[in-house]
């Protein structure tokens, strides 16, 4: 029997909460609306999570889907899996009626907006209330949140710290309850960084099982994926997204499974293999490494065999970069000079290393990700998950764009555990699992089989569960 749902605010319940309060007709998704609307109006001016808000449009969706509500409970059609729970999109992805500026000023935001993106369609079809767009760096270039176009966003835990990126104003949305679902895209952790950083749920589903269009310009290691508050959120959001578009060559074959089935399995019996370092990560902030070691003794406690190992692949920094900054010089000469002269400086320098990358390099770098994909393949073989921390450090201090020389070290070095798993398209996910000493969330990194993204929740899930009670990372302390 589901719990019932005791909040002072709408906006602080679940996206789960919600559609239980609507079916029992103690709450509206109007009244739900005007909650994250009004908190999106008092947070929003300081945490620059959003990039544009639809007040007039989210309130008449939200009214639509009151009426549906109400004959639900007359007796009439069931409503739709999200039908009225508030949702944003990040400014990468296609929005019909929104302009979809991706951080950036080379963008017209004046052109028609009349396409929506596969996600888009499906969170719509599923009666979900848009309420706007997200903010990320321009083109999703970088792990931090910042561009010419929208300034610097910031995490809820502490205004001072980045939430991450490049899906940074997502999951600084969710996490300060300004919506409690949000889609994200992750090219090399850019959904697991910023939910790490904000203590929320992130999921980077695999590769092709949600569809993308268009394309990312920074090819297959890009991922859409849920931000939520909570795993039976990210469950109840992937059986939405992973709904099949034609409109995407690469997506996987239709999966009608449905993910909140089995979500409370635990994980007795499953063998995990745990990696503090993955073999080659010498920084990793001692607090991050505690908190991650006590979740993986609870992991041991539900039941699991643990084994503590180590992959055995060598740090693929350079892989991802060189196809990253590959893709920023394929975006680069889509531009004009005068559009050129308008980018974010990293971006720019990104760029400006790809272009040093001959045919051969690139070639050399696809062999050698094919490589590791195939290890990964048969590691899994002996392990039906692998476990990490999800970033080697906590937030960072928020900083404008350019503030550091570019090379891959500084794009990425502080995050090692992320990109791996976007070179081998594998789910992964990240959880809450504890606070610094300055109350910043640290998150724990689930990575499964190729296809396994049910089993990726449902570990998630089973860990979320054993700590619930001991702490709510899932709260910042910030003032409404």
């Amino acid at each position: 029997m589901t719990p019932p749902v005791h909040r002072s605010d709408l906006a602080d319940c679940t996206a789960t909460e919600l559609l239980q309060l609507f079916q029992s007709g103690e709450a509206s998704p109007v009244d739900a609306t005007r909650a994250v609307l009004a908190r999106i109006d008092a947070l929003n001016p300081q945490l620059k999570a959003f990039c544009l808000v639809a007040h007039e449009t989210a309130l008449q969706a939200a009214s639509s889907s009151e009426t549906r509500w109400q004959q639900f409970r007359q007796g009439g059609a069931p409503c739709g899996e999200l039908d009225g729970v508030p949702v944003s999109i990040k400014d990468l992805i296609l929005t019909r009626g929104m302009a979809t500026l991706r951080g950036s000023h080379t963008v017209d935001a004046t052109q028609p907006w009349e396409v929506d993106a596969p996600v888009t369609a499906r969170l719509r079809e599923a009666g979900a209330v848009i309420l706007g767009k997200t903010n990320t760096p321009e083109f999703g270039c970088k792990g931090e949140t910042n561009s010419p176009r929208t300034g610097i966003t910031r995490n809820p835990w502490d205004l001072s710290k980045t939430p991450g990126g490049s899906s940074g104003g997502a999951a600084a949305a969710v996490a300060s309850g300004m919506g409690p679902l949000a889609v994200g895209t992750d090219g090399a952790g850019s959904v697991r960084i910023p939910a790490a950083f904000c203590g929320n749920v992130g999921l980077k589903p695999s590769f092709g099982r949600v569809p993308a269009y268009p394309l990312s310009p920074f090819g297959s290691v890009a991922h859409l994926g849920p931000h939520s508050r909570s795993v039976s959120d990210a469950a109840l959001m992937m059986n939405v997204l992973k709904k099949p578009d034609a409109r995407d060559w690469t997506s996987l074959p239709p999966d009608n499974s449905d993910y909140l089935q089995g979500l409370e399995d635990g994980i007795r019996g499953l063998r995990i293999a745990w990696s503090p370092t993955l073999g080659y990560a010498r920084n990793v902030h001692p607090e991050v490494a505690r908190s991650v070691a006590q979740a993986v003794a609870l992991l041991s406690e539900l039941g699991a065999h643990v084994e503590q190992i180590d992959p055995g692949f060598d740090d693929p920094l350079e892989i991802t970069t060189g196809l990253w900054f590959a893709g920023a010089w394929t975006v680069w000469n889509t531009l004009t000079p005068a559009q050129q002269a308008l980018t974010d400086p990293d971006f720019r320098a990104e760029a400006l290393l790809g272009e040093k990358l001959s045919l051969l390099d690139i070639q050399r770098l696809h062999l050698q990700r094919g490589a590791l994909g195939s290890q990964m393949r048969q590691f899994m073989q002996r392990f039906d998950l692998l476990v990490t921390p999800s970033v080697a450090v906590p937030a960072f201090a928020a900083r404008p764009a350019g503030h550091t020389p570019m090379d891959p070290v500084a794009m990425l070095g502080w995050t090692p555990f992320s990109y791996p798993f976007n070179l081998t398209q594998q789910p992964a996910s990240t959880v809450p699992c504890g606070l610094t000493s300055d109350s910043l969330p640290i998150g724990l990194q689930f990575v499964g089989p190729m296809f396994g993204d049910a089993l990726v929740l449902r570990a998630s899930r089973a860990y979320e569960a054993a700590r619930t009670g001991t702490v709510d990372f899932a709260r910042p302390v910030m003032p409404h």
